[in-house]
């Protein structure tokens, strides 16, 4: 079956012109002026945008934390990308003793529900001998990335020898590690001093976790890259100081690139202090607006490469049950910490809000152009993680992941939009300009205006070769 999309204004990230798409099969097989096609079914987009299908590169379906599990699923989740125009989506995959494979195996079977295309990261949590010598079979799962954490001792944390010892072993063998960068030693002796004066309330989430932990953690990573001679990737910058060490980094040679995520744009230290404050926690946590402004600006100059959502929703209150898809469901969530910001399960929804949000308050305001748009969201994380030009791209041979704007329709944004398996939303009562009308995943419409067309098991698992340093 073959698909003739006319008259569009399409959007790359680097360059905007008017062309008609021919997809036939999965994949697109020509772009260009007054295309033909016997046989094909034809959609008319005068008047709308088209941009290649969002690539998130940070999220996490399924998640077990806290007693409870993220609330969305390898099916919500991914129908919520697709919504917000996102068609890839890059899961984590939890380290378990039993090794590599047999973690991948457990998540891969979470995954065969899948609606969009998906692929993995692997956390790496434990590092000995066994471990380090079992890292290279990754590749041949299509799994190139690892992720280290400077964080959260005694559970995810490895210690500077074996984040080093990862990065000479990812050098080793084309892979790239990528790092949540926030200073444990000092995360551990403050929330025991918080909890001992009686501060409980979600705003010491944030003030336990400082700001300038992140920023030492991320200018040590990049001087363990560069000493490894091995790329780092620096996950879900919040703090403007990440951005000035990257640049510090990038300006001397280091190998380094960087992530943000879009409530790190808008939200600050405020939203915790709500009464509803614990919607807003997450790790790492919110900051400043002067935060959010060297933010902006980072993604402006292409001091930062991609913009990811960190998706791993929760229920807000989970003991009051939602509709979703006409079933009734109710999974413990935040209230879990209602006495105790500790046991608040740390995490956000955004895999459908990121690229609406972003289109209205980046490029509509004017603090992104619409390539750079394509490039943050979409290119630059297929280039850097071994996807382009699959995805990532409007070309002949890229797959035929398409999304139509319209770049007129107004929303008034927030649950009622929300296809994320919650009971809240972050941009509650935003006012959007621009939306996504019809998605395409490899040639097969997935979205239509309102209409769900996609289903359980429509997305396939991408197996991943070697990525680019931006």
């Amino acid at each position: 079956m073959a698909l003739l999309i006319k008259n569009g204004t399409l959007i790359t990230a680097a360059e905007t012109y008017n062309a008609d798409i021919l997809v036939e099969g999965e994949q697109i097989t020509q772009i260009g002026q007054d295309l033909a096609h016997p046989n094909a079914e034809m959609i008319d987009a005068s008047g709308k945008f088209i941009t290649p299908g969002g690539v998130d590169p940070h999220t996490h379906f399924d998640l077990p934390m806290f007693d409870t599990v993220s609330s969305d699923d390898h099916y919500t989740g991914h129908k919520a990308a697709a919504f917000g125009g996102t068609t890839t989506v890059m899961d984590f995959v939890v380290q378990e003793p039993q090794g590599f494979r047999h973690s991948v195996d457990l998540w891969s079977e979470k995954a065969q529900k899948a609606a969009v295309d998906y692929s993995f990261h692997m956390n790496l949590t434990h590092m000995d001998d066994s471990v380090a010598a079992d890292i290279p079979t990754l590749r041949d799962m299509g799994i190139t990335t690892l992720k280290v954490f400077t964080a959260y001792n005694g559970r995810l944390r490895l210690d500077d020898g074996g984040i080093f010892r990862a990065l000479r072993i990812a050098r080793e063998n084309g892979m790239l590690i990528m790092s949540h960068c926030e200073n444990g030693d000092v995360i551990e002796q403050l929330i025991p001093s918080a909890l001992a004066a009686g501060h409980t309330t979600p705003e010491w989430h944030a003030l336990t976790r400082p700001a300038w932990g992140a920023i030492e953690s991320t200018l040590r990573m990049c001087a363990l890259a560069q000493q490894a001679d091995s790329p780092v990737y620096i996950v879900h910058m919040n703090v403007g100081g990440e951005a000035d060490m990257l640049q510090y980094a990038r300006e001397r040679g280091v190998k380094v690139m960087g992530e943000t995520c879009p409530p790190y744009l808008f939200f600050t230290i405020d939203e915790l202090r709500r009464p509803d404050g614990a919607k807003w926690i997450c790790s790492p946590p919110m900051r400043t607006a002067n935060d959010n402004s060297r933010l902006w600006d980072a993604l402006k100059s292409g001091g930062i490469q991609t913009i990811g959502t960190d998706h791993c929703a929760f229920f807000f209150d989970g003991t009051k049950p939602i509709s979703y898809e006409g079933n009734q469901i109710s999974i413990p969530g935040k209230e879990l910490g209602n006495d105790d910001f500790t046991k608040i399960p740390n995490g956000l929804p955004g895999v459908q809000d990121r690229l609406p949000v972003l289109w209205t308050f980046g490029v509509g305001a004017g603090k992104l152009s619409a390539n750079q748009f394509v490039a943050l969201t979409s290119t630059n994380p297929a280039k850097i993680f071994g996807l382009y030009p699959r995805k990532g791209a409007l070309i002949p041979g890229a797959d035929a992941d398409i999304v139509i704007w319209d770049p007129k329709k107004r929303v008034e944004y927030g649950l009622a939009h929300s296809h994320q398996r919650t009971d809240y939303n972050l941009y509650e009562g935003w006012e959007l300009t621009g939306y996504p009308q019809k998605v395409f995943l490899r040639g097969k419409m997935i979205v239509d205006g309102e209409k769900w067309l996609g289903k359980t098991g429509d997305g396939k698992f991408l197996k991943r070769g070697d990525g680019q340093v931006l």
